[in-house]
């Protein structure tokens, strides 16, 4: 018997999926159809498949061709399922021709034409919306959205506006945006979606005008020092029903909703110690410190709770300039220090320590790929990882795209009371800094 193999997302399946298996059938006597799992298809950047997997695999069985279906969840598993399976050839479309040539020495390779003038990046351009992004900002400093909202479908960052017209021409240079404006009301007309990347003092009007024009937002956070500023925002989103989204990448990240499912789930038991460290000197942005002080905090509020007993800030100055801060909060079971070094470097790093265990993650945490699991008693160390390109704004986008497809305005990564704790805590070490 002649066992074939072939591989594929079919996505919105269609004739071209169709044809293919037809005729990887028509090569053996027994089809073997790996169909792409969905933490697989993260990990290579995939994000634009609309179809669940459980719908992926019913529309191939539906077809009849297949004789066993298998998920594929990992790079470099094809080799495994030929051996497993004892798989005689490997068909695949011949737009693959070359990638696969080394799995030749574990069986026939056979590449099938393409059905021309279908494909379903053609049927997602088709059904569903398009999503222009507008970016607004100081420097020239597009934080990765224009390479990286091209990776889901149906959005592109293609508008920008700064008040500077020399950073203005910088950022033009580097990212050639089809189109370039000198009126943020202009920008906003053009855009449905605006990403607001500019010093923390202009934010919070930029985002008010934007949602008054029935924009969606992305911000970086926080929008403002004043909670009674985001409780307006936040209220104006609602009743223009449109999203307000804080950029922290890490919440939209597969490792990071490991790691909170291993502390808030109690699988490291009761949670003594949360301690957390970022540091980062660029001189070219200004409030710097209060950028990288949002993204410590999100994940402490996550993990230890938003009832803390008592909160107590140092902060160093150089000038108008804070050079290090170390924030301190006592929990009625534990306590957690977060260090922000703006031109101090302290180590970036992020360690709980639980009752059962520590997870550490360390460099740059915020965007990690993996951490570690110490449990006591234990000479091993338990390794969580995933695979991601880029700073992983375009999970962020995926997120939004979700929300815009099911007409939901509320993102259930960051919840409204964790997004006002943020702002309600730098609104404190505003006042220890003066």
């Amino acid at each position: 018997m002649k066992k074939i193999i072939t591989y594929g997302t079919f996505d919105l399946f269609h004739i071209g999926h169709y044809n293919i298996l037809k005729r990887a059938k028509e090569q053996g006597d027994y089809l073997v159809v790996g169909v792409t799992g969905e933490n697989y298809d993260i990990g290579r950047g995939k994000l634009n498949v609309h179809d669940s997997l459980a719908t992926r695999i019913e529309n191939v069985e539906k077809t009849g061709f297949a004789d066993e279906i298998i998920v594929e969840e990992y790079l470099g598993q094809k080799i495994g399922d030929i051996v497993k399976y004892d798989i005689d050839a490997f068909v695949i479309g011949d737009d693959w021709r070359g990638k696969f040539d080394h799995l030749s020495r574990y069986c026939d390779m056979i590449y099938l034409e393409r059905t021309k003038g279908i494909s379903s990046t053609q049927i997602r351009e088709e059904k569903f919306n398009q999503y222009d992004i507008g970016i607004i900002c100081d420097f020239a400093d597009d934080n990765q959205i224009v390479k990286e909202a091209k990776l889901v479908n149906g959005f592109e960052a293609k508008n920008i506006y700064c008040d500077n017209p020399e950073e203005l021409n910088l950022f033009q240079k580097k990212y050639s945006l089809p189109n370039v404006f000198d009126d943020y009301n202009e920008l906003i007309d053009a855009s449905d979606i605006i990403y607001i990347r500019c010093s923390i003092e202009k934010r919070f009007n930029f985002i008010k005008r934007a949602l008054k024009l029935g924009k969606h937002v992305i911000y970086d956070p926080p929008a403002t020092f004043k909670t009674y500023e985001l409780e307006k925002l936040m209220k104006l989103a609602k009743e223009k029903n449109l999203i307000l989204m804080e950029n922290i990448k890490m919440v939209h990240i597969y490792v990071f909703n490991q790691l909170l499912w291993m502390t808030q789930g109690g699988l490291i038991g009761d949670i003594l110690s949360f301690n957390c460290s970022i540091s980062k000197n660029d001189e070219t942005r200004s409030n710097l410190f209060y950028d990288l002080s949002s993204l410590t905090i999100l994940p402490m509020l996550k993990i230890m709770g938003q009832n803390y007993e008592k909160a107590d800030f140092q902060v160093k100055k150089d000038g108008d300039n804070i050079e290090f801060a170390s924030m301190n909060f006592v929990y009625p079971n534990g306590r957690a220090i977060i260090n922000v070094g703006n031109e101090i470097r302290v180590d970036n790093q992020l360690e709980i320590i639980g009752t059962e265990g520590t997870i550490r993650m360390k460099g740059d945490w915020w965007r990690s790929k993996s951490f570690e699991l110490h449990t006591p008693g234990s000479k091993d160390v338990q390794l969580y990882n995933t695979n991601f390109e880029g700073n992983g704004f375009k999970y962020l986008i995926r997120e939004m795209s979700r929300m815009l497809s099911n007409n939901r305005i509320d993102s259930r990564s960051i919840f409204e009371d964790e997004s006002f704790n943020i702002v309600k805590i730098l609104e404190q070490v505003k006042k220890a800094e003066n």
